[in-house]
């Protein structure tokens, strides 16, 4: 028996339509990466590796955890979900070839909403000729209400070394690119039920990590590397500790990453908070973080903004324990719960 359509103006739904023709809509969305030779719809993805290795990383998105959408249109969690992805492989000094993608939503998602979830991902990618090339659909159990989003992606070193977390030494430089504390203040604007200003709440719904920094890094002698998604002193503190040295950040420097006529020290002086407490503890702007010899040249992008030392792992800020200087501070949100 067919199923019949519904009226016109009304939005089909996973459960209406069936899995193929929920596939067929969001394939017809991926776009094309430059180096798959068979993309979606047959039982797996053929991506080739020029560089003879392939970097591999997994993340998940649930709403209600990482996203709301009664905060983030469809395309805006595209956007998000690949540039999470995007961000780790570029941590790694590589460029971004092909991604897959697990969904599972509830069986009354409209169609038109996993579409623009599709849209979303395939303009994150298309800037590097990464496209999604295969992954799987699914209806979430039911009494589940949540979407959920699990995002492979693949990339290419290029004939790079891979920067991995645990090659900084004593002596060497850190530095960071990218916008810090911006994903936190929008999320401080959110829950307070407000739109604006737009810069924070643009950068929470869509991170703008600086992918090319990365593949930068690793051509200038980074020595160690990681995407800064937990917040900057969670992620400096999983380097420091991956390479067994103590990070001392300059509270001076990280406090210029705070416009004092900008929007983010708006917000501050509106809600009360201490904007460098986002700054350090706020994650999901996906900066990256680097440490490199200290005569090395900093590419294009990368700030100073402390020394490697030797010591105990830890994260210090101006020589005070890093998580000491954050509870003086307040408010910060790390990985994103609502």
């Amino acid at each position: 028996m067919t199923r019949p359509r519904p009226p016109a103006g009304t939005a089909d739904t996973v459960g209406e339509v069936g899995e193929f023709a929920v596939v067929d809509r969001v394939v017809a969305r991926a776009g094309t990466a430059a180096l798959a030779d068979v993309g979606p719809g047959d039982d797996a993805a053929v991506v080739r590796t020029p560089d003879g290795r392939v970097v591999a990383s997994t993340d998940v998105l649930v709403e209600g955890r990482h996203f709301r959408r009664d905060w983030s249109s469809a395309e805006d969690v595209g956007h998000k979900a690949a540039a999470a992805n995007l961000a780790d492989v570029a941590a790694m000094g590589a460029v971004p070839t092909a991604l897959l993608v697990g969904l599972a939503c509830p069986a009354g998602t409209p169609t038109s909403w996993l579409e623009g979830v599709a849209t979303g991902m395939a303009a994150e990618c298309a800037p590097h000729g990464a496209a999604v090339v295969g992954g799987d659909t699914v209806a979430s159990a039911p009494d589940s209400a949540s979407v959920v989003l699990s995002v492979t992606v693949l990339g290419d070193l290029q004939g790079r070394a891979p920067v991995t977390r645990d090659g900084a030494r004593p002596g060497d430089v850190v530095a960071v690119a990218g916008r810090l504390g911006w994903s936190a203040c929008g999320w401080a604007v959110l829950r307070r039920g407000f739109t604006s200003p737009h810069g924070p709440v643009t950068a929470h719904r869509r991170p703008t990590p600086p992918y090319a920094a990365g593949p930068a890094a690793a051509d200038a002698g980074a020595t160690a590397m990681c995407d800064v998604s937990d917040g900057l002193l969670a992620d400096a503190g999983h380097l420091a500790a991956a390479s067994g040295v103590l990070l001392d950040l300059d509270r001076g420097t990280l406090e210029s990453f705070v416009d004092p006529a900008g929007q983010l020290a708006q917000v501050a002086a509106a809600t009360g908070v201490n904007p460098l407490g986002w700054v350090l503890t706020g994650g999901e702007d996906h900066a990256l973080l680097a440490t490199f010899p200290a005569a090395a040249d900093l590419p294009a992008g990368f700030v100073r903004i402390g020394v490697v030392e030797a010591g105990p792992p830890g994260v210090r800020v101006d020589g005070i324990d890093g998580a000491d200087v954050a509870e003086g501070l307040g408010e910060g949100t790390g990985h994103v719960s609502f």
